[in-house]
Order: C-alpha cells, then structure tokens, then sequence
C-alpha cells in the first residue's frame, strides 16, 4: 500500500484540525488551495471556508461550480461571503490578496477544481495566480514609505445567475443582497443571465436596484405582462448596455387608450438605443408588434445575428420594412414561426432572403399558413443561401409539384443538412385533413429517391405534421416518429 500523498495528508490535518491548518495558510503551496478548499466545503468547515477565502491565491473564486454538485448549507454560503468581509474591511490592500472575483454561476469553470485536484492537464489562464512580487532583500524602511506602497482598495465582484419567479426568495440570494448593501459600492453583484418569471415589478426592481445592470449579457422575460408593466420595465432595459441576447414573450395590450398604448411601445422601443451589443433578439406572442415592428428595429444599433418573432401577428408593413431593414443583412438565424403570412405579399420574404443569402444558416417558417403561389416566388431566393444548413416550413400548405421543385432548388446547396417539411397536399384523404399514411409514405420515398439520384443521399427530408390526438409533432421518415 503507497503512503499517503502530501495532498490527503493536508486534507485530513484540515478535518482532525481547523485551527491548526488555518495557521498554516500563509506558508500553503498555491496548488494545494482547491482540494483543500474542497475538502472544507463538503465537510462543512465555515471557518477554514472563511479564512481561505480570504488567502485566496487566486484572481477568481468559481464558487458556483461546487454548489452545483450540491446545494451548500446555509451556514457554508454565509462563510464564503464572510470571509470577503474579512477582506473588505481592512484599509489598505494586503500585497497578498489576489481574490478579485467570486463567481456563483454554476454552469462555468467545471474543469477548475478537477484541474487543480490532479485529474486533468491545464487550466484557464485568467485563472492562473497573479504573478508574485519579487522579494526584496531584507532592509530598514521607512513606515510611510511601506504605507505608500500598499494598493488602495478596489471592489470585489460576485458573479451570479438570477431567475426571479413568484414565492419564497432564496435565502442564500437574501443574504448575498444585503451583504451587497451593506458594502456600499466595495462589492459589487453582477449578473450575466438574468430570467424573469411571474414576479411583482417592485420586486423586482427591488432586487435589480442592487444589481450592476451593465453586467447583464442575457436576458429571458418569460412574463405574461400588460404592455404597462413593459412600460415600467424598459428603463431598467436600457441600463443594460452589454445585452447580448433578449428574449421577450408574451406580452398584452392593457386596457388603456390608444395614445397611452403607444407611448409604452415608444417607451420600450427607444430602449434599443442603448443595447449596442444586441447580437440576438426573441420576440414571442408580443401583441402591441403588429405594426411597430420597424418602430423596434429602427432603433437597432448594431447587426443582428438571430432575429426570432413567433406567434405574433405582422402587417405587410412590418415585413416590409424588415426586408429593408440595415441592420438584418448579417442574420445567420430567422425565425417566422407562427406568423401567418397567408394574405401577405411573398415579395418582402424574398427580399430579406436575398439580402441575408451570404449568412443565412437556419431559417424557421413553420405554421405561417404559405400557400404554393408564395412559396414560389421564395424559392429562387432561397436556392441563394449558399450558408443554410437547416430549414423547417411544416404546417403550409404545399403540393408535391413544389417541394420537388424545392429540393431542385436547394440541391446545390452544399451545407444544407436537414429539411422539415409539411405533409404534401396529396397525402391527404380529405378536406378535414385526414392523412393517409400510405400515400405520405410513397411521397416520401419518392423524394428520397430525388435526392439520391441528385447526388445527395445524405441531406436529411423529414415531414412533420401535428399528431391528431394530442397535437404534439409526428415526424414521418416514412413511418411516423414521434
């Protein structure tokens, strides 16, 4: 049996004796402060929790990644955030702190604490320590010259995650904000992903007061708000100047004049000014877009990258204005799924395509209600996505004679991986929409056939239709696939 590494003899001095492996921080080999730290976490030690963090040889503390595999105590969170305490309250700087950031996201920096255990090569170079002070000879130096050469105090940053839903706060939330306020601008509370569920607006505001609103890169707002409450959202919106990505769905005209209406949608649509770094932007089921959709991108201050409107109702004007619009000639994702389109001209859809041709790599028209005599105009411009590696169009309906010119169209298409197509008008029995499986199974052979005779056997054609029963999709390859 081989004697026991200096590692397990480190971790089992920390178990049989806190006090002891506390004393012996100041002499600890940088290497040995993960395990260990490990080691005082699961086995609920507050006050080595306390104290390493406060030796921290490290610039980021990645917290999060730990509470994933288990949701700490209360009482071990507390240590943590105390032990910045410790930090926070002496004057000046000691030239061994490190510790700049302490990182409660628990979906980043999974490989940290394995890396430093030994089990894996390498590590994050912003994770590295920070590069020692050489060490000067020993000498007599004056008091208030050592002073001058301590480094004033900065702000420590905790980086976390928010989803705010109805119900009891977290507790562990409740005392990370108030620790935040009771450091007045020396700690700061940053969030990257920010989701809003069903809260009260002045609960909402309430925690977001203490929030660094600049440090939110992603937003989801998952609330079925009244276009007022909107209203009373967007400034906190517009102090969001790193936005990245914005989902927004489910939102409700209130029960207020027309001209109070559109001073919301004005409210909320000059916000986008501020969003200079808006790459992606979700709209679903928002009913105030008909005919403000160009109010909204109008106000875009950089290209996007994914435009998604879904379950919204759209005027020729919106589609219209979007096709022109300068800031979607770079979209490598569109999604239109859900907007019907039936009784709009096809001649803005083929413009947008045309212009986003060189970048275009998903496109979504499932359920728009297209008819043959649309989709035909489309299709030229279409077969010019030289980028597309995916398109789904189900619940349209097409006749056979169009999807095959359809896949003569794309068949040049050298990234065009997968297609999901609506049921062909003829494998239908009847009017009510009764399917006929044998018939959509012949149809489907036949353009597999198309496609292997074409020279590309390995581009991927499935139909999907909505399951009769229970209305979930079926995909048919050529038997049904849930």
């Amino acid at each position: 049996m081989s004697p026991p590494s200096l590692l397990e003899l480190a971790g089992r001095s920390l178990l049989q004796d806190e006090a002891l492996a506390i004393a012996a921080l100041e002499e600890l080999p940088k290497e040995l402060f993960p395990p260990l730290f490990t080691v005082a976490f699961f086995g609920r030690r507050s006050e080595s929790l306390k104290a390493m963090v406060q030796a921290w040889p490290f610039a980021c503390l990645p917290l999060g990644a730990l509470m994933k595999e288990q949701r700490p105590p209360q009482e071990v969170f507390q240590a943590a955030l105390d032990g910045l305490d410790g930090l926070l309250a002496q004057e000046v700087r000691p030239r061994r702190w490190k510790l700049q950031v302490l990182d409660l996201r628990k979906n980043v920096h999974q490989d940290f604490w394995t890396v430093w255990s030994g089990t894996r090569l390498g590590v994050c170079s912003w994770l590295k320590p920070a590069s020692a002070q050489p060490v000067p000879k020993k000498q007599k130096v004056d008091a208030s010259s050592t002073v001058a050469a301590e480094q004033p105090l900065a702000p420590l940053e905790v980086v976390i995650d928010l989803s705010l839903k109805e119900g009891t706060q977290d507790a562990q939330l409740t005392y990370l904000i108030e620790k935040v306020k009771q450091k007045k601008g020396l700690l700061r509370l940053c969030c990257k992903k920010l989701k809003i569920f069903a809260m009260p607006m002045q609960n909402i505001k309430r925690i977001l007061s203490v929030v660094q609103l600049d440090s939110v890169q992603d937003l989801e707002v998952n609330c079925s708000w009244k276009l007022s409450t909107l209203g009373k959202f967007s400034p906190l919106l517009g102090r969001m100047s790193n936005l990245q990505r914005l989902l927004l769905s489910h939102i409700h005209m209130s029960s207020t004049s027309p001209e109070r209406e559109e001073q919301h949608v004005t409210q909320f649509a000059s916000q986008f000014h501020c969003l200079q770094h808006l790459q992606e932007l979700y709209l679903d089921s928002i009913s105030f877009l008909k005919g403000h959709l160009g109010q909204m991108l109008r106000c875009l201050s950089n290209p996007l990258e994914t435009l998604s409107i879904t379950n919204c109702r759209l005027a020729e004007s919106d589609l219209t204005y979007l096709s022109q619009c300068p800031n979607i000639s770079q979209l490598k994702d569109l999604g239109l799924s859900g907007v019907i389109l039936t009784d709009i001209s096809p001649e803005p859809l083929q413009v947008l395509l045309e212009r986003t041709s060189a970048t275009l790599q998903d496109l979504d028209l499932d359920e728009c209600g297209i008819v043959d005599s649309q989709f035909v105009v489309i299709l030229p411009a279409l077969g010019r996505c030289s980028q597309l590696t995916t398109f789904s169009f189900c619940g349209n309906r097409i006749s056979m004679a169009v999807l095959e010119s359809l896949l003569h169209h794309t068949i040049g298409l050298s990234k065009l991986s997968h297609v999901l197509y609506p049921a062909p008008l003829e494998s239908y029995e009847d009017v009510q929409g009764t399917l006929h499986l044998g018939r959509l199974a012949y149809l489907h052979a036949k353009l597999k056939r198309m496609l292997h005779e074409s020279g590309r056997p390995g581009m991927v054609w499935f139909s999907a239709n909505p399951c009769p029963r229970c209305g979930d999709r079926t995909f048919y390859d050529p038997e049904p696939i849930l």
